[in-house]
């Protein structure tokens, strides 16, 4: 009977911390802006430059920060959240070209992702 205790608490204690985790991680496919965007305004208002580290996704809130990470070779980058999209189908997250640039995706074009960042206290 101890252990069935013992079991159910420790089972109770990993599921707090794995529900109660603000930590997320989204899956998907990546790409970066076109050179025709530079200097034009954002949906959060401010001017794109491809030489920010800036990203844009449909539902995170601007300002977000977020760490990319390129399944394919590893290589990770820290975005701020400043713009809406990607709008093309199967993509979760949209770069600025000096971040595609140092996850090693500029030849490539698209490439694929894990998103990690933390959800905010309510």
């Amino acid at each position: 009977m101890k252990y069935i205790r013992n079991a159910i608490f420790l089972l109770g204690t990993i599921m707090c911390f794995t529900a109660c985790s603000r930590k997320v991680t989204e899956t998907g496919k990546a790409s970066y802006y076109a050179d025709k965007f530079e200097g034009r305004k954002t949906a959060s208002g401010e001017v794109f430059r491809q030489r920010q580290m800036t990203a844009a996704h449909r539902t995170l809130p601007f300002g977000t920060k977020v760490t990319v990470v390129n399944v394919s070779n590893g290589r990770s980058v820290k975005v701020r959240i400043n713009d809406r999209g990607p709008f093309a189908e199967g993509r979760v997250i949209d770069l600025s070209k000096k971040a595609a640039r140092k996850l090693g995706m500029v030849t490539m074009g698209v490439a694929p992702v894990e998103i990690k960042y933390k959800k905010k206290k309510k």
